[in-house]
């Protein structure tokens, strides 16, 4: 973050991450009235599927709206996906599915990335059901589509890497 609350301000063409939808880019900040209210909005624009979302200025920390990770945390995610030692999840797959994605709703790189571990592991033990499936293969795109802006190289070579990783090569 780029201060406290209120102080981080993106400009026009910046890269945000907003928490499920992944990244996208700052189009345009524009000043609405709504309720005799004046408000400034960032217009972001998801990189993915090119959804346009409009975020109140004064509100960014509480949609978790942030920026892309630095290129110096990348390892850290890589840690996360490599880790074996981890306590499977082994409750029904709705249960499961919930709280994956209550963590993909954080917007957290992290928590994304020990969902997409977890899923990955659980998928060597098991069949995924559908839901389960569509949710790893959203939080590979995210995961993919930050982690390669913040070592800007191709989302192929992250692909790679993360295939990689699972052996999934």
């Amino acid at each position: 973050m780029r201060g406290g609350i209120n102080t981080m301000m993106f400009k026009v063409g910046d890269n945000a991450v907003y928490p499920a939808h992944g990244v996208g880019v700052i189009k345009a900040i524009e000043t609405r009235e709504i309720s005799g209210k004046k408000q400034s909005f960032y217009i972001l624009k998801i990189l993915d599927n090119e959804m346009t979302i409009m975020v109140p200025t004064d509100n960014i920390e509480s949609v978790g709206l942030r920026e892309v990770i630095s290129r110096g945390k990348v390892s850290e995610i890589f840690k996360i996906l490599r880790k074996r030692k981890v306590k499977l999840d082994h409750q029904t797959w709705n249960r499961r599915y919930r709280d994956y994605m209550e963590k993909i709703k954080t917007g957290s790189v992290y928590e994304i990335a020990t969902v997409l571990r977890d899923l990955f592991l659980l998928k060597v033990e098991k069949e995924l059901s559908f839901g389960e499936r569509k949710m790893l293969d959203t939080a590979r795109t995210l995961l993919i589509k930050e982690l390669s802006l913040a070592k800007k190289v191709k989302e192929e070579h992250v692909d790679k890497e993360i295939k990689k990783i699972f052996g999934a090569a």
